[in-house]
């Protein structure tokens, strides 16, 4: 198989899209993250996407459930599912199709965020990235996508 045939399979089966990106933005930063998302999105959709894995945390995790949602509407078979870093905790999950809770049960507590990132990022084959600083959890979510030589779309 040579490499295009390569990249035309991997688009072709992708079925699992994860995100990552700051919990804080500007106003600004959501209205135009909401077009761009809109866009790739759809892109991804038509190209087999189909299951969605977001974390619910923050303004971008927020911006992408929406997102997911109102693509729903045109496209029924996709599917949003919330990740969970903790499973004794209650969340509104109301934007999302189902929940799945990680196998970090061993993890102490102020790891599984990030044990639940690598979690997501290891099952996705595409994380879509808004990463514009060196430092957090977006930051470092997106480094270990890198090092997992994923495939990652930033924004």
């Amino acid at each position: 198989m040579n490499y295009a045939s390569f990249i035309v399979w991997g688009i072709i089966n992708m079925k699992n899209v994860t995100f990552c990106g700051h919990s804080k933005l500007s106003e600004k930063e959501k209205i135009l993250l909401k077009k761009e998302l809109n866009k790739k999105l759809e892109k991804l959709i038509s190209n087999g996407a189909c299951t969605f894995l977001l974390g619910g945390y923050g303004d971008f995790d927020r911006i992408c459930a929406y997102v997911i949602r109102e693509l729903k509407k045109q496209y029924s078979h996709i599917e949003s599912v919330f990740v969970t870093p903790y499973i004794n905790k209650e969340y509104n999950t109301e934007l999302y199709d189902g929940s799945e809770y990680p196998p970090i049960e061993n993890v102490p507590l102020r790891y599984a965020i990030s044990k639940r990132n690598e979690y997501m990022v290891e099952k996705a084959d595409v994380i879509i990235a808004y990463v514009n600083h060196s430092w957090g959890g977006a930051a470092t979510t997106l480094e270990y996508a890198k090092r997992k030589h994923k495939n990652i779309q930033e924004l």
